[in-house]
């Protein structure tokens, strides 16, 4: 759905954020993950034309998104993690934004409120942040386009509205769709993002869906600190450790371990999974 080529970007030329960075991204509910600074948001802007490659190209379902075709864009939502919320009536905020996108569906756009408990009834500028933030992912669920970009949608969700969030994205993913999430708070999406992007800077050092990963990766909770281990944290009851999974083992994937694995050890990384 979403092909990058030779991709370079900078704002700065001494720092760049991308140099020379080529890969694909298909079909999933994709994690979106990096350091502060790497460039997530960027990437995300990027894809839907809001900001332009220095060198190289971004393809989103056959255009290059820097020309934001119409076509493009009907089949695209971005999400970002700040907005400005319409002085309007929910549904009034609803009806005139949704006739560009053609796969919207009303019924669904209901539900996802339901879900979420906030009533459509509402004017946007009486919600609190959280509500609004609940709005704008129903409404961005419903459109049903293709491929939709969520940036930090769970910052300012409370922890029930974080499980409506999960549910919700689940309900609507199908296979034809592509949601990529840029998030920090890997915890609370951990058994619903596959595949996981992990970013460094000028780099891409996973591109991956679970079942790869945990090939490669064994992560182990243990009372003893392994040995080996490219990756040890002590927690209470006992060592949560990553290694390198020799004789083929299956284990559950932890997120957070997964991250400080790859950013503490990239050349290994690319050695394992052939980048």
């Amino acid at each position: 759905m979403i092909q990058i080529d030779n991709l370079s970007f900078y704002y700065n030329k001494k720092r760049p954020v991308f140099d020379n960075v080529s890969f694909n991204i298909k079909s999933g509910i994709y994690g979106l993950l990096g350091e502060n600074g790497v460039g997530k948001t960027t990437l995300l802007h990027i894809i839907s034309g809001l900001c332009f490659s220095k060198e190289g190209e971004c393809h989103v379902l056959g255009y290059e998104s820097a020309y934001r075709n119409p076509e493009m864009l009907k089949q695209l939502f971005f999400l970002p993690e700040e907005f400005q919320a319409p002085n309007m009536d929910i549904m009034d905020f609803v009806k005139s934004s949704s006739v560009f996108y053609p796969n919207y569906s009303q019924e669904q756009f209901e539900s996802y409120l339901q879900e979420f408990q906030v009533e459509k009834e509402r004017k946007m500028t009486e919600l609190s942040f959280g509500q609004k933030k609940k709005v704008l992912i129903a409404f961005a669920l419903a459109l049903n386009t293709p491929v939709t970009l969520l940036d930090e949608p769970t910052n300012g969700l409370d922890i029930p509205s974080k499980s409506q969030f999960r549910k919700i994205i689940a309900s609507a993913y199908d296979e034809q769709r592509c949601i990529i999430i840029s998030t920090h708070q890997v915890r609370d999406l951990e058994s619903l993002i596959d595949p996981i992007i992990i970013l460094d800077r000028n780099q891409i050092l996973l591109n991956n869906t679970v079942e790869e990963i945990t090939k490669k990766l064994l992560f182990s909770h243990t009372s003893y600190k392994p040995e080996d281990v490219l990756y040890c944290e002590q927690t209470l009851q006992g060592y949560s450790s990553v290694m390198v999974n020799e004789y083929g083992e299956e284990s559950i994937l932890n997120i957070e371990a997964l991250f400080n694995t790859v950013v503490n050890n990239k050349a290994k990384m690319k050695e394992l999974f052939n980048l």
